[in-house]
């Protein structure tokens, strides 16, 4: 099978087989929606592609944003030979067949453009196949990828390369794109006569999170079971309709709708009735929101990184919504509540020690009752961590003292502070001196207790927030009973 793959004529007529979301795919950047920043009027990418003067370019966004959508329009305005082929399926092999006819075409004066979906699922072995002939000039690549291009592409191969990022689509944004779809009787859906109201094609696209094809997946799934308008609409279930939730997460409704295919065999109803998409059919297209998240990828450290700053701006609401965009998406509660104790170390401290138990209590209920009835127990524990009082006096303390292990020399115990328990260990100093708090009437001895190359170094500053307001109080206390304790204080060797 080659891997030069024709790109499809602009004017052949649309597969009514093929997905809504393909056969509505822009084919001129004038058709394209969204990415304003990147490919508006005089704007830097289009004036590259309009002049087919670009270099290797990486396009970096979310599902559905338009990254392979770009790729085949630059591939239908350049004047390069297009070779798309996807990370999922092809190996090293491929890549080296792909290189070699690369740069024999080159030879003949033929540009080549190598567009690679997924890029971030190549391998680092993978990505340095094409380094050579990216900087030799005889490809220019094309990589589209969900991650972050800074932890997912080699370095090297990223500095020969332009990154681009790619926003999700608001939803006026979606909404045109639905409109659109709606009223294109070639490609889109519009000989089956539908109707649907700006509120009902909003709620698709607040529930599509950006994603245009997430909401052009909707949309057909729901043209599907339209009824003719003053028809009562009768909700089906995901078997009835023959839309799985699995597909629903993949983007794409199951082929085995009878009422889809129904459609894709007649086209457009013999009569020409008035058909209304409306609240109940979306729900029903709907069945559950698919939210944007990865458990691995970048968007996981985003989302409980919010978690973890609302928490400690004090910000209860945002620390739920948060919460349950982790949960809802299917993240393990396991992980939440550990990052949760975290924060409570972390944030709260000493500030209020309550945190750390109530915490833990949580992480304990999780385990113990499972899911859905642990998240009341996370959410009792962000709320409490939001409203409790902050000091991060105690992070900072053990930073400084681990820098100062790293940076400091690693000076001996005082011999004071050393337990004795042989005759040699004794005749060599061990103990001597060591004065015991529990014979001095105030508890405090005026004895050093860091090692010689620290002496009185402080680390722990407590805040006057919450409990740590006493615990402030306390140490000034500490540290004038300790000037007042005089050399002449009873000492004794005590384990």
């Amino acid at each position: 099978m080659s891997l030069f793959q024709p790109i499809p004529n602009a004017g052949s007529a649309p597969d009514t087989t093929r997905p809504l979301a393909d056969r509505m795919r822009p084919r001129t950047l004038d058709e394209f929606v969204g990415q304003e920043q990147l490919i508006g009027p005089g704007k830097p990418l289009r004036t590259q592609i309009e002049r087919d003067d670009m270099g290797s370019l990486i396009f970096w966004g979310p599902p559905g944003t338009g990254k392979t959508t770009l790729a085949k329009i630059i591939a239908n305005m350049t004047k390069a030979e297009f070779i798309e082929f996807s990370a999922v399926l092809a190996g090293i092999k491929e890549i080296k067949q792909v290189m070699a006819d690369a740069e024999r075409a080159r030879q003949y004066g033929t540009r080549t453009i190598v567009f690679i979906d997924e890029i971030h699922r190549f391998n680092k072995a993978q990505q340095d196949a094409f380094l050579p002939h990216v900087e030799k000039g005889n490809i220019r690549l094309i990589g589209a990828t969900t991650e972050n291009p800074s932890f997912e592409i080699n370095s090297a191969l990223l500095s020969r390369t332009r990154v681009y990022v790619l926003q999700p689509l608001t939803e006026d944004q979606i909404v045109l794109l639905l409109r659109r779809a709606l009223s294109d009787g070639k490609r889109g859906l519009g000989e089956m006569n539908l109707t649907a109201s700006d509120d009902v094609l909003r709620r698709i696209a607040s529930y599509s999170s950006g994603d245009a094809r997430n909401a052009y997946n909707v949309l057909e799934v729901a043209a599907g079971l339209a009824k003719p308008t003053g028809v009562p609409h009768v909700s089906l279930g995901l078997r009835d309709v023959g839309v799985t939730t699995e597909g629903n997460r993949n983007g794409r409704a199951s082929e085995e709708s009878p009422l889809l295919a129904k459609s894709a065999r007649s086209g457009a109803p013999s009569e020409a009735v008035a058909r209304e998409i409306t609240d109940d059919i979306v729900r029903d297209a709907l069945q559950r929101r698919v939210l944007l998240y990865d458990k691995t990828g970048e968007e996981h450290y985003n989302l409980i990184s919010a978690l973890h700053k609302s928490v400690r701006n004090s910000d209860p609401d945002a620390a739920l919504y948060w919460l349950g965009r982790m949960l809802e998406a299917g993240e393990d509660p396991l992980y939440i509540a550990r990052r949760v104790v975290r924060m409570a170390v972390e944030d709260i401290g000493l500030a209020d020690p309550n945190a750390l138990s109530l915490c833990m209590a949580a992480r304990d209920a999780v385990d113990f009752i499972g899911m859905p009835e642990g998240n009341l127990a996370l959410a009792e524990a962000v709320v409490y961590l939001s409203a409790a009082p902050k000091s991060n006096a105690l992070y900072t303390a053990y930073g400084e003292v681990k820098q100062d292990v790293e940076q400091t020399s690693a000076d001996q115990v005082p011999l004071h502070l050393r337990n004795a328990p042989t005759k040699l260990m004794k005749g060599l100093g061990y103990g001597r001196g060591y004065q015991y708090a529990h014979d001095l009437e105030e508890k405090v001895a005026d004895m050093q207790c860091l090692p010689d190359n620290l002496r009185g170094r402080v680390y722990y500053q407590p805040t006057n927030e919450g409990i740590e307001k006493r615990i402030r109080e306390r140490l000034e206390e500490i540290k004038r009973l300790r000037s007042r304790t005089g050399a002449g204080s009873p000492s004794r060797q005590k384990d």
